[in-house]
């Protein structure tokens, strides 16, 4: 049966697309034999009762999951909410079960704790929570059921982006004394190193689209600002991990000002800037693109339009040219290939002072397709397999070649290099 399941998964490994319905049941078959085989011991129930209700509640949602689905709306009655006269009934029951989902955690820690002292793992916040997910559960009377977070129209996306994720309501949040947001960012940055704010703009305004409702009927809701930039600088101190704002896009300038006053990166990204990577400011991370935004392959192959376009998506061709004449005035030619296309954007990014530099894996292989298109609702996101393994990819020409170009030999005194 173990060969069979190996078998299965070195096959998965060879599909185009990342089949998470298939991986997830031949992985946690092999864990629960591991779990069964040789279970946790005094090391996991001391790490275990230090975590906390958050990892009590998480686990028991999960648990909830197995039995009765993923959609937490849907469930019985008494176990609809963390505090429901059935949960104490249910956590009796599956105990086991239980402390299985809590294990799991405990293993990614560890995994984490694992790595190197010179890998510093910047790890990202989102900017929601998925509605019938565990957080969505836990929280369920700080978050608007009735609304979804998402963007305007912009130059990228002509009809507005609905992320279909439930927003915190400003006040209820202040009443809970910001707890959910404490324990995200601490849960963030238990390893230290760094943390992404992901559309850090959400710490000031969020665009509310009623349900069932198009993006561009939403409207921007006010959070706390300060307090909320405080906490995670306060977390950030604590944890001796550096923080980084996703200030893309329509970003006020009084929240800027607020992430210089407290040393929160910006974030600079090729496709947004007019000006070149050597006159980007030192207190940013630089990046070519993002998750969001095209590769460099997708935009001189004129594949990442067409993408956007099959996907109904507003794209417009006036926006991908501005693209390509970034990459000409860096120096990409035409007539360059998709490889021979992304070594002039990375060598130009390497040209920036800022104080952190990010590559992108899918550039390292020449990829076309971008991960994500954010307003597409029939693509497979976050599905898209990299063309070779992980353990492949460090071996590769264009990949060794970006990552010399962007190595610096200058070491700041905290340790992180620039």
């Amino acid at each position: 049966m173990t060969r069979n399941r190996a078998a299965q998964g070195r096959a998965l490994n060879l599909a185009p697309l990342v089949d998470r319905d298939r991986v997830w049941p031949l992985k946690r078959a092999a864990l629960e034999a591991i779990f069964q085989a040789a279970p946790p011991g005094a090391d996991f129930r001391r790490w275990q009762a230090g975590q906390g209700q958050g990892l009590a509640e998480f686990a028991t949602w999960c648990a909830l999951a197995d039995r009765h689905g993923s959609t937490w709306r849907e469930w019985p009655d008494e176990v609809r909410r963390p505090d429901g006269p059935g949960i104490a009934e249910f956590a009796d029951s599956a105990r086991a079960e239980i402390d299985f989902h809590a294990w799991l955690q405990w293993l990614i820690t560890q995994q984490l704790d694992s790595l190197d002292e010179q890998v510093a793992v910047v790890q990202d916040l989102p900017i929601g929570v998925d509605p019938s997910g565990a957080d969505a559960w836990a929280w369920q009377d700080l978050l608007a059921d009735g609304a979804g977070v998402g963007a305007p129209p912009d130059a990228f996306n002509a009809g507005g982006q609905d992320w279909g994720m439930p927003p915190f309501i400003p006040w209820r949040l202040r009443q809970a004394d910001y707890q959910p947001f404490i324990d995200s960012i601490r849960a963030t940055l238990t390893r230290g190193g760094g943390l992404r704010v992901d559309h850090v703009i959400g710490l000031s305004r969020l665009w509310w689209i009623p349900k069932d409702q198009p993006a561009t009927h939403g409207g921007y809701v006010r959070y706390p600002l300060e307090d909320l930039l405080d906490i995670v600088c306060l977390e950030s101190v604590r944890a001796g991990a550096v923080v980084v704002g996703e200030d893309l896009g329509t970003v006020e300038e009084a929240v800027r000002d607020a992430m210089r006053d407290r040393g929160i990166l910006s974030s600079e990204v090729f496709w947004f800037e007019s000006d070149p990577p050597s006159e980007w400011p030192p207190a940013a991370m630089a990046s070519v693109s993002t998750h969001d935004l095209p590769t460099v392959a997708g935009i001189c192959s004129g594949t990442d339009l067409a993408d956007q376009l099959e996907h109904g998506v507003r794209a417009t061709e006036a926006r991908q040219d501005e693209m390509r004449s970034l990459l000409l005035e860096a120096g990409v030619k035409p007539a360059d290939d998709d490889e021979t296309a992304v070594q002039p954007a990375y060598a130009a990014l390497a040209e920036s002072e800022c104080r952190l530099l990010a590559a992108s894996l899918d550039d390292a292989l020449a990829v076309r397709a971008r991960p994500n298109v954010p307003g597409s609702t029939d693509r497979e996101n976050w599905c898209l397999a990299l063309p070779v393994p992980l353990d492949v990819l460090q071996s590769q020409p264009l990949a060794r070649q970006i990552a010399g170009t962007l190595e610096r030999a200058v070491t700041a005194e905290d340790g992180w290099p620039r």
